[in-house]
């Protein structure tokens, strides 16, 4: 028996808004729903991981999932939730984004199983041959000013202003459900909160061009416990892709989730059962210290978003920034899990001639580096047992730090008592 979608969506905390009769036709038939993918990056974010997420439940209750890339209206610019407008796009910049999505998009649905295969579409198909005069006879004089204006993406920039090109944007949005609809038997747009008013522009539109019917779900936008901003870490946005956010930091940034947003992005972001949840949820109640919730939810959207590989590299890297990785697991690490690892941390040069000269160790750490004010300072924390190179703790003061210490051919792991890395490189 398939899952009921709706009430997947209900207890995963991820249904906001839902038009009349949709559920009633999700359990009557198999149905197209769509979802469009804004392609002014490269990649996309974790932000997208919701309705990426969401296509996947839609396919796995046995209906066929359409993901829309918009090429045309990523020329265009959606006002939902934004300030000020936009830049736009050229369309080769358009078109490498889309490609670079599409790609993504690929990892998460099944694109060859059969009726309910996954598709994806590009707007700018159907918008390429459609002239700016057809436009307005054929669609603008369907729905009223009134009407869009009504729409709170409008409403909320009105004192600050607003472009026409802006302002016709769900008009076009509108267009790309009813050409679905019409041309594909697409009958539901899912997407985001703020896309309530862009979605029901379609359906409106569906209904007084071709008496049609058409229907809306949408996911609530997820925001942290305390009111900042999903997607984001201290670096920046968290992506897909890994040469934009190394895998490490990727399962970092859901690692380190508190305690109160775990409970909700374990339901969002995996396909754990609501029985696994709430074992999970158990156990991490009994031992909170040891992030049961934190571990699983990393673990899986790191392997579905990248690989096992990948996580288990992230878990060792993890171990070697506190405290409990080996010199051989050091070793082992890519250079760009490396510096992933050690980004921010304190970086000193040295000449390549002098390391295959060989250096004592604390000529390296009081004159070369300044890791310590002075050799005396130096002499006492390796005698004490403070210091290690490479997760070797050094035993000798006398040590020479030649070219075999070298990681990656180019660096130094430096370590002054338990918190304080240092990265030596070589030029």
């Amino acid at each position: 028996m398939r899952k009921n979608f709706v009430e997947e969506l209900k207890w995963r905390g991820m249904l906001h808004d839902i038009m009349p009769g949709t559920e009633d036709v999700l359990n009557k038939e198999m149905v197209t729903g769509y979802i469009g993918f804004d392609p002014t990056a490269d990649s996309l974010g974790v932000g997208n991981m919701v309705q990426i997420m969401t296509l996947l439940h839609f396919q796995q209750a046995g209906h066929k999932p359409m993901a829309l890339v918009g090429g045309a209206t990523g020329m265009v610019g959606d006002p939902s939730g934004k300030s000020a407008e936009r830049n736009l796009l050229d369309e080769k910049t358009l078109e490498y984004n889309l490609a670079c999505q599409r790609a993504q998009l690929e990892k998460f649905l099944d694109f060859n199983c059969g009726a309910n295969s996954a598709e994806i579409v590009n707007n700018y198909d159907w918008f390429k041959g459609f002239s700016f005069l057809d436009f307005i006879r054929d669609i603008g004089k369907h729905i009223s000013v009134n009407y869009m204006l009504a729409k709170d993406s409008v409403k909320s920039r009105l004192e600050t202003g607003m472009s026409f090109t802006e302002f016709s944007y769900q008009l076009v949005q509108g267009y790309d459900f009813y050409y679905l609809w019409k041309n594909n038997n697409v009958k539901l747009q899912m997407g985001g909160s703020d896309q309530w008013g862009n979605i029901v522009t379609g359906t409106e539109l569906i209904r007084r061009k071709s008496s049609g019917e058409a229907y809306a779900l949408t996911t609530p936008l997820i925001k942290k416990a305390d009111g900042t901003k999903f997607g984001k870490s201290e670096s920046g946005n968290v992506w897909l892709d890994r040469k934009k956010t190394s895998p490490y930091k990727f399962y970092q940034f859901w690692l380190n989730s508190s305690d109160d947003d775990v409970k909700n992005y374990i339901r969002i972001f995996t396909l754990f059962t609501k029985d696994e949840i709430e074992k999970l949820e158990a156990e991490h109640a009994l031992a909170p210290h040891l992030r049961a919730l934190q571990k699983a939810l990393a673990k899986d959207i790191t392997i579905r978003v990248h690989s096992e590989t990948d996580y288990r590299a992230a878990v060792e890297a993890s171990e070697i920034l506190f405290g409990k990785g080996t010199a051989e697991s050091l070793r082992e690490l890519s250079e760009e899990d490396f510096f992933s690892v050690f980004e921010g941390v304190e970086q000193f040069e040295i000449s390549r001639s002098e390391i295959e000269e060989g250096i004592s160790i604390v000529d390296l750490t009081a004159e070369k580096t300044k890791i310590f004010p002075s050799k005396g300072e130096a002499k006492k924390m390796i005698q004490g047992g403070g210091v290690a190179v490479n997760k070797l703790k050094v035993e000798n003061v006398e040590l020479k730090i030649n070219a075999e210490y070298l990681i990656n051919e180019k660096y130094i792991l430096m370590q002054k008592g338990k918190k304080n890395y240092y990265v030596i490189k070589v030029y």
